[in-house]
């Protein structure tokens, strides 16, 4: 039964919600500690490793997992998919969260955050760095842009402004209305903006690591190292919005849209096929597969993110029992969702070593507590949001 995107009517304040509050309580103060104590005082980091969990995680893996946004986008609108339609509220959502938790991450990780801005203004068109800041800046920007209907669905001839506000109402609802009719008329300007954008700073978070051949273990350090983060990122979107479709289907008590899950698994097939091809072949073309018996952490780490996170979910997945199972594919999403996590904890963390430096990183609690708090702080918002707009497809509730 097709069902319309509605606000969901239910219970809020669930023992799940309260667990995020501690979490949320706990980031909150870490992040206090870190403005008020200096990165020093929450981090282990240090001038041979200037960067730990935060970019690693809260930064690099935020953005790959935040790429079902433009696959999803690019797949219902771009190639006239629109049985997908269903789906993209969602992973619009998941990525207007996901890059707004990037942007959080940077400016608790960059030492001087009220800088943030510089870039727009001081070009340095030389620098990789340079193009990611843009590109997430604009992309962000974006975003918003393409979930105004949303909210303008909501909200537009229902404005109800409280107290003295009220005299406003004629002139909010105006801008709903007008916005969202100037919106509809050139989103496809954005759909294609944000798939482009996508493109260019996927690629290019890569790039960064190619400054460092003699820092970064030969695993990982490959001229290929842009095109493995595009083609992990394309491969993980689908995966990426199987798994929060799941989660949120199960935690609201939705239908579960298999319907629609089940051919993405199939595409899933072709793209993470593809990243793994590319992936092995560059490993066997570089005769790196020399370390992978050597036993150390590193090479561990390798192994378990392409056995895994790439490996056994593709091979999972080429059998239909599994793509029309809603435990198997989750279980499968999961795995690749997972892999594509620990190929960027390894690529910035794990792998990087200066080789000036004896001394090992583990995050402090502080860089856990803070990565922990922005996670459960998205995954509340989400919460709020599906409550409060038309996201989720869901049937109509009648009163008692």
């Amino acid at each position: 039964m097709e069902h319309k995107a509605r606000p969901l009517n239910k219970k809020f304040w669930t023992p799940g919600v309260m667990v995020m509050l501690v979490f949320m309580a706990a980031g909150a103060v870490s992040i206090i500690a870190r403005f008020t104590g200096g990165i020093g005082y929450v981090t282990n980091l240090s001038d041979a490793r200037p960067w730990g969990l935060w970019v690693g995680v809260d930064v690099a893996t935020g953005v790959a997992l935040a790429a079902g946004g433009f696959t999803t986008a690019a797949l219902a609108h771009i190639f006239g998919r629109h049985n997908y339609e269903s789906i993209t509220r969602p992973a619009l959502l998941t990525a207007v969260l996901g890059y707004t938790f990037v942007v959080l991450g940077l400016l608790v990780d960059i030492g001087r955050s009220w800088a943030i801005w510089k870039p727009m203004f001081n070009w340095n068109t030389n620098s990789v760095l340079f193009e990611v800041a843009m590109c997430v800046m604009v992309y962000l920007t974006v975003l918003y842009i393409e979930f105004f209907p949303i909210v303008a669905e909501q909200f537009k001839d229902r404005v109800n402004l409280p107290g003295i506000l009220s005299v406003f109402n004629n002139l909010v609802d105006s801008i709903l209305k007008r916005g969202d009719a100037f919106v509809g008329k050139i989103m496809w300007i954005f759909i294609i903006l944000g798939v482009v954008l996508s493109c260019m700073h996927q690629s290019s978070l890569g790039s960064l690591m190619l400054v460092a051949p003699t820092k970064l273990h030969p695993l990982w350090y490959t001229p290929m190292l842009p095109l493995l983060f595009l083609t992990s990122a394309f491969a993980v979107g689908y995966p990426m919005v199987v798994f929060e479709t799941t989660l949120a289907t199960s935690s609201f008590k939705l239908d579960g849209e298999m319907n629609i899950l089940t051919p993405l698994t199939r595409i899933t097939v072709f793209l993470l096929g593809m990243y793994m091809f590319l992936k092995i072949g560059d490993m066997i073309y570089r005769g790196t597969y020399i370390y992978l018996l050597q036993g150390t952490y590193q090479t561990n780490s390798f192994i378990v993110e392409v056995l895994f996170g790439v490996m056994v979910p593709w091979v999972l997945l080429l059998f239909k029992r599994i793509r029309q199972s809603r435990t198997g594919i989750f279980i499968a999403a999961s795995m690749i969702i997972g892999g594509v996590i620990l190929n960027r904890i390894n690529v910035f963390i794990v792998g990087y070593k200066s080789p000036l430096s004896e001394s090992g990183y583990f995050p402090a609690p502080g860089e856990i507590f803070v990565t922990l708090g922005l996670i459960a702080t998205l995954m509340f918002i989400y919460r709020c949001v599906v409550t409060c707009l038309p996201v989720l497809q869901a049937p109509e509730e009648v009163s008692s």
